[in-house]
């Protein structure tokens, strides 16, 4: 089994978990033996009391936010418009409610992965998966692989979180340049 990421990677700030993220392979063992995982090409971050995108904003503590309070390394899964599952790890330090989503993966068997929904449909991850210890589970964990070269990671203004306040415009979404696997959505703040 290769090296998998322990509490000290996820209990630092969480925009250099976001960028240190990158090119780690987030796996998902079944039960039945099988072994989903890929290789993460887009993370977001996500600041907190202080920031306005967060679910944890004004220190907001609700049984759906209470694993971003945990110990860093956990699992921080939720469902989103009623449809699709968003997949997180917990960062900084405890009772310090932060995450990193982690938006795109390589495909993994085949399916694309390049969305969060996409990346928990493929996965198999659902609800059932929050608060997950990521540095013991033998179920669900990341495995340490070589950083991405700082070169080619870019960055952008977050998605899918709304107009209505300045956390919209925050570059705190990270991504491996050029790859095929990214959201659709477009890097804001970044020019080719």
């Amino acid at each position: 089994m290769k090296t998998r990421l322990q509490k000290d990677f996820y209990e630092r700030d969480t925009v250099d978990v976001a960028r240190g993220l990158l090119g780690k392979i987030l796996v998902h063992n079944l039960s039945d033996g099988t072994k989903l995982s890929g290789r993460i090409v887009e993370t977001e971050a996500y600041l907190g009391a202080e920031d306005p995108a967060a679910h944890s904003f004004g220190g907001r503590r609700t049984p759906r936010t209470e694993a971003m309070f945990g110990e860093p390394g956990l699992s921080y899964v939720y469902f989103i418009y009623g449809v699709y599952y968003c997949f997180n790890v917990v960062t900084a330090k405890r009772d310090v409610p932060e995450a990193v989503l982690v938006r795109a993966l390589e495909p993994v068997n085949g399916i694309s992965a390049n969305g969060p929904g996409k990346l928990c449909i493929a996965l198999r991850l659902d609800r059932t998966h929050n608060a997950i210890d990521l540095t013991s589970s033998p179920e669900l964990y990341i495995e340490d692989q070589p950083s991405v070269d700082e070169k080619i990671i870019i960055e952008g203004a977050r998605v899918g979180i709304g107009d209505l306040h300045d956390g919209v415009h925050w570059p705190l979404r990270f991504g491996i340049k050029n790859h095929p696997a990214l959201s659709p959505k477009k890097f804001t703040n970044y020019l080719d």
